[in-house]
């Protein structure tokens, strides 16, 4: 019996030896960050003396510093530095035609300079070279921001934007809607330009049923409140919910039904007036409420409205961002020029005075738990609207509007990635996550400026230190 034992108990170490020898050695890491402060963009909080470790594009490790030393392809020292997601832009454009593929695709580099992670696209005519780049980057043969996109626009008959689906009836709705399931495009954008209300209403309504996402501008032929109740998730920019924040918003949006009849009928920019006269705080906070009860989003895009509103007065000949845009892109900013340059000093004026109105709305709604998304309107024909560096603008806006820094941080990172539902993988930093972060050198809790001070990017866990950022800007200079 005794032997037994013996004879087992050195079996079983033999095993254990071997078991040693067969073992992997010690995880060798991608990346590992030590020492760094992490920003929690949900709680708006720090947490000091951190490592993030990071293995095939993914946040494997996310624990206090301490003595443990791990192995590491790449070793970033984070004492004094600050680590956030990386940012998100929700509304870009790439557009222009086949003859601007080449220059839309410059704007990449600047996007990822300016630690922009991510983008939504809202609409174009590129969709097919958009998805070929998310093909490039998922290859790693291209450096840039993940994309989502809408794919072409939906509006109506003779619509303003190039590659446009046109629709009228319920049917043609359809197969909009049809094409676009083909493309696998991520969400629906519907434009204002031509587009009736009941077919805007039937857009959003068909759209639902299919589980598809939709944003959109809206035709003033229809209230805000129907939309929402239809299932809009998200309304862009803030001429549609300041119209819902009008007293008199249903007799403005018959006035402009009875309209569609007669060879003028009235537009949005024709009603802003009424609409700003007639600005009820009780209905800003009825259609608040509502928007928050429906989850509908708001993307408020701030600081293209501050830049057009400048533009008749403004002289952007010397600003430092034009040599990284593409000559052909420059070009395309001649027509909103033009218009500014027409504008009398009265209608700039109101111009200026609607802006400054639409600021006073992003701390109501985000009082009102109305989701905030971050987004630009950079892009060819949007005028000195500079890809990356205005999304930063943005974030500045959102702060001058009334947010805290946590709040518009949150709005450029976390709302974005809950939107377009894939905060079960981005928008944190936290184990599983993707590794799309920003390394800074100053708090951006303190001042949402420090979100410009950029130590490096790391994107699908690959690091792009400042100088290497700054090499590839060299490489996109005119």
């Amino acid at each position: 019996m005794k032997l037994s034992y013996l004879l087992l108990g050195l079996s079983t170490a033999a095993l254990l030896t071997a078991s040693k020898r067969r073992a992997a050695p010690p995880q060798a890491y991608d990346l590992v960050i030590n020492h760094v402060t992490v920003v929690d963009v949900e709680t708006g909080r720090l947490r000091p003396n951190q490592l993030v470790a990071v293995a095939q594009g993914k946040i494997v490790r996310v624990e206090p510093a301490g003595k443990a030393s791990y192995a590491a392809r790449q070793q970033l020292d984070g004492t004094g530095r600050y680590l956030m997601p990386g940012l998100w832009d929700m509304h870009v454009h790439f557009r222009g035609g086949d003859s601007l593929v080449a220059a839309n695709k410059k704007s990449l580099t600047l996007y990822l300079a300016h630690g922009i992670t991510t983008v939504r696209d809202a609409g174009g005519d590129l969709t097919p070279s958009i998805f070929q780049w998310r093909r490039e980057e998922a290859a790693g043969t291209l450096a840039g921001p993940r994309l989502f996109t809408s794919g072409p626009k939906i509006d109506g008959p003779g619509a303003t934007w190039p590659g446009s689906l046109e629709v009228t009836t319920p049917a043609q709705v359809g197969r909009a809607l049809d094409s676009l399931q083909r493309l696998k495009v991520d969400y629906v954008k519907i434009y204002d330009s031509k587009i009736s209300g009941e077919a805007y209403l039937s857009t959003i309504a068909q759209a639902e049923a299919r589980g598809m996402k939709t944003t959109g501008h809206m035709p003033y032929s229809v209230t805000l409140g129907e939309a929402v109740n239809r299932g809009l998730d998200a309304t862009e920019h803030l001429y549609y919910v300041f119209k819902a924040c009008s007293g008199k918003e249903d007799s403005l949006t018959a006035l402009v039904r009875a309209s569609m009849a007669t060879p003028k009928p009235l537009g949005l920019f024709a009603m802003l007036p009424a609409v700003y006269d007639t600005y009820s705080p009780a209905a800003a906070a009825r259609i608040f409420r509502l928007m928050a009860a429906h989850h509908t989003a708001a993307v408020p895009t701030l600081a293209i409205g501050k830049t057009l509103a400048e533009l008749g007065t403004t002289d952007h000949a010397h600003d430092t961002l034009l040599a990284y845009i593409d000559p052909k892109i420059q070009r395309t900013y001649a027509r909103r020029q033009a218009g500014a340059r027409q504008q009398s000093a009265t209608a700039r004026a109101f111009t200026q005075k609607l802006e400054a109105k639409f600021m006073t709305l992003v701390p109501q709604m985000q009082a009102a738990d109305v989701t905030i998304l971050a987004g630009s309107d950079s892009g060819a024909f949007n005028s000195y609207t500079y890809p990356g560096a205005s999304l930063h603008d943005e974030l500045r806006e959102l702060v001058l509007a009334g947010l805290t820094p946590a709040q518009a941080l949150r709005a450029a990172t976390l709302n974005g990635a809950r939107f377009m539902g894939v905060a079960d993988r981005t928008g944190t930093i936290a184990v599983g996550k993707d590794a799309d972060l920003l390394l800074l050198t100053a708090n951006p809790l303190t001042n949402v400026a420090n979100a410009r001070k950029i130590a490096a990017v790391v994107s699908r866990g690959k690091v792009y230190s400042a100088p290497a950022l700054v090499g590839m800007l060299r490489g996109i200079k005119n």
